[in-house]
């Protein structure tokens, strides 16, 4: 026997924390056709942002192997050339969620990108299985694959209206997985914040990287946040991150933030998951970390 709580998997965390109450639900509509087919119904408290005094375009950036990937930006439309803020996606590609992340940024002053990195191997949009996502389209995109086209991301971005010289990188659930083994990857990243991606993975063939492994190779601030309540990235993980972190003299500058009751996903408002204090917490600790380390 062991008191180490189970570890859940991505479909069933995702699943077991975001638990549909249709007394929240919209209806749908045009609004909430843009999210991704397993993400609806969308919930009540989904954000839009306003695209006013912002340049937003559907783009394709050549990868490092040819491929035409398709990505999502949203910056000024007016100004210097903005800092350069990747957002990487969930499980469930980029949808309205994803691209309205990227509006936030843009208010903020940043030029905000989000690459599809799972176009290769589908449309992670449209499938509404959890178990079909994961096995079919999520599984097959290689850490290889997924950060090259980051660094092609940045490149693109940076001749197309970015401040190449200015990087950030965030990202939520696999995309916060991402974001720290980015910051292990690229000696030009500034800073990164992750929400709630794993930091102990089980491995296979095409993401043989755990978190927790990389942390000697940090080369960027990166700032972790974290849900008290997740089932699937326990506390007890966050904390042998910490004690990871410390030992390898990463801490400070990295650092995470535990946010007592919320749960896997508190930060995506299209989802009953969403935790309204720990998500206007979390994003404001974020703004303060890239104004510190990219927009400075």
């Amino acid at each position: 026997m062991t008191n180490q709580p189970e570890r859940l998997a991505e479909d069933r965390n995702w699943i077991g924390s975001t638990g549909l109450d249709r007394r929240r639900l919209l209806a749908g509509g045009a609004f909430a056709a843009g999210f991704a087919a397993a993400c609806r119904p969308v919930s009540s408290s989904a954000v839009q942002t306003s695209g006013e005094g912002l340049k937003e375009e559907a783009v394709s950036i050549k990868a490092s192997d040819g491929f035409a990937m398709p990505a999502f930006v949203a910056r000024p439309a007016a100004g210097k050339a903005a800092p350069i803020i990747v957002v990487v996606h969930e499980i469930f590609g980029v949808h309205e969620w994803i691209r309205d992340i990227c509006r936030r940024f843009a208010k903020e002053g940043y030029y905000a990108i989000a690459p599809d990195l799972f176009a290769r191997h589908g449309d992670a949009t449209k499938v509404a299985d959890f178990k079909q996502l994961i096995g079919t389209i999520v599984s097959k995109a290689s850490d290889d694959q997924v950060l090259k086209d980051i660094d092609a991301t940045y490149g693109w971005a940076g001749s197309h209206g970015g401040d190449g010289r200015r990087r950030g990188i965030t990202g939520f659930c696999w995309g916060g997985r991402t974001v720290w083994l980015y910051a292990a990857h690229s000696k030009e990243l500034d800073a990164g914040v992750a929400f709630y991606g794993r930091l102990i993975s089980e491995k296979t063939e095409l993401q043989p990287l755990s978190v927790i492994e990389q942390v000697g190779a940090l080369k960027a601030p990166v700032l972790g946040q974290y849900g008290a309540l997740d089932k699937g990235i326990p506390v007890a993980d966050v904390e042998k991150m910490q004690a990871a972190l410390k030992i390898a003299g990463k801490s400070p500058p990295d650092a995470i933030t535990v946010h007592p009751g919320a749960d896997h996903g508190f930060m995506a408002d299209y989802r009953p998951s969403y935790n309204e204090a720990a998500a206007k917490a979390a994003w404001a600790e974020m703004l303060g970390w890239f104004g510190k380390y990219v927009k400075a």
